[in-house]
């Protein structure tokens, strides 16, 4: 890329700041190879601006959301502690950037994970309890045809509404939760967590592995958006928003 990850990195900063499309400038500008490096820039960026990490989404990882968006592929970005709105969560519509939403389970993990040979069996010892949850992101820039500028960009991530966590036991199976997605009280839509790379736990295996290609690793108390059951869904003002799952029970939105 003709531009560093930092500089790149820095100009993605200033497009959150202003609450604005990435720049033009950038548009196929970021190669596939240096996407997470410009992310990881970016992240540092908001720490030395006093934001604090708290933990990572794992992204198209269904079927429906890889065709809905042309990828083939799951992606990561990072979740901040900011970024995280209690069930039910109120929004101001005119403050979101082109936002849709998407149905996952939030899972946090009790204990470090790391590198590229961690086993379901692993992810699912190490998950400590799961909320129900809604990801709200924000279109910047777009994704089907600039992938590497989307996963640069933090994948779309602006915030997280999680529910009530319910300690997770182990022998559960995740792949049979159903999510049931309603908006504004009409029911949209169903989907089990064999959407999800065919179980929850495997976003976990993923993210792990992936995390080690760049020297990080799942701390202790990191949380981790699943990816979601179902399609992307837009949002138009004055929305209310409720996905149940099942035993885990139900995450809301209202989009004033």
């Amino acid at each position: 890329m003709s531009l560093s990850p930092n500089n790149a990195a820095r100009k993605l900063h200033a497009a959150f700041d202003a609450n604005a499309s990435f720049p033009e400038t950038l548009s196929g500008a970021i190669a596939t190879d240096d996407a997470y490096a410009v992310q990881f820039e970016l992240l540092t960026l908001r720490e030395a601006n006093g934001e604090a990490l708290a933990g990572w989404k794992v992204g198209l990882t269904s079927i429906a959301m890889q065709r809905q968006q042309g990828v083939h592929e799951p992606c990561l970005g990072h979740l901040l502690v900011s970024g995280q709105r209690p069930a039910p969560a109120t929004f101001d519509f005119d403050t979101l950037h082109r936002p849709g939403f998407e149905n996952e389970l939030c899972l946090r993990v009790g204990k470090p994970l790391e590198g590229t040979d961690v086993s379901l069996a692993d992810a699912a010892h190490a998950v400590e309890s799961i909320a129900p949850a809604l990801e709200i992101i924000e279109r910047r820039s777009a994704l089907s045809t600039d992938f590497p500028l989307a996963i640069a960009g933090n994948a779309q991530q602006h915030a997280y509404v999680t529910g009530a966590f319910t300690p997770f036991q182990g022998d559960l199976n995740l792949a049979g939760v159903e999510a049931v997605v309603s908006i504004n009280g009409i029911e949209q839509e169903h989907a089990t967590g064999a959407e999800v790379l065919g179980t929850p736990l495997e976003s976990i295996r993923w993210l792990a592995g992936k995390l080690a290609e760049f020297g990080r690793r799942l701390e202790a108390g990191t949380l981790v958006m699943s990816g979601s059951f179902t399609r992307q869904y837009d949002i138009a003002k004055g929305d209310w928003i409720e996905t149940t799952f099942g035993p885990f029970g139900s995450a809301m939105a209202q989009f004033k």
